[in-house]
């Protein structure tokens, strides 16, 4: 299980999250991105949010305006089967280690991408995916969550790779 890091994204607060050239991913994810709700964002279970490039693909096809970091996420990853992903497994993200933690549950934040009519989170979560079944058309389209196993630098290009299962 293979994918290529497209962006790698930090912001202040908030969404969107902006580009950079690199970053350090530490223990409480990557240096310079903060969250503007860090009761529900953030912390050592949810350090870095990564999310499909191919879901981006799909929101934009079904009218949203949705490109790298408007989701809020730290690394956009093009290539891998985000439907394959389980709580624990382990990816090599450049020279990171990063443990799989949970599904990312979009919240209201989000509301500002919703155009007339739609509403991006149904596009992204529902009661299958909450109740944590992979059978969900909608798994790990929002993204998921991960923790850091050992810090590193990232960067856009980098290999995303399964480093190992569940502990």
């Amino acid at each position: 299980m293979t994918g290529t890091i497209e962006q790698v994204s930090i912001s202040r607060g908030g969404i969107p999250k902006t580009a950079v050239h690199e970053a350090w991913i530490g223990p409480l994810g990557l240096d310079g991105d903060a969250h503007r709700n860090p009761k529900c964002h953030g912390g050592p279970l949810k350090a870095v949010l990564l999310l499909s490039a191919e879901a981006l693909d799909h929101l934009r096809a079904e009218g949203f305006d949705v490109s790298p970091g408007s989701l809020g996420e730290n690394l956009t990853i093009r290539g891998l089967d985000f439907r394959q992903l389980r709580p624990g497994m382990a990816f090599r993200a450049g020279g990171a280690i990063l443990r799989l933690t949970t599904l990312r549950q979009p919240c209201a934040t989000l509301d500002a991408l919703n155009p007339s009519g739609l509403r991006i989170q149904t596009r992204l979560y529902d009661d299958l995916a909450k109740s944590g079944d992979p059978a969900s058309p909608n798994w790990a389209k929002g993204g998921f969550y991960a923790a850091v196993e050992a810090p590193g630098f990232v960067r856009p290009g980098d290999i995303l790779e399964l480093a190992g299962l569940a502990c």
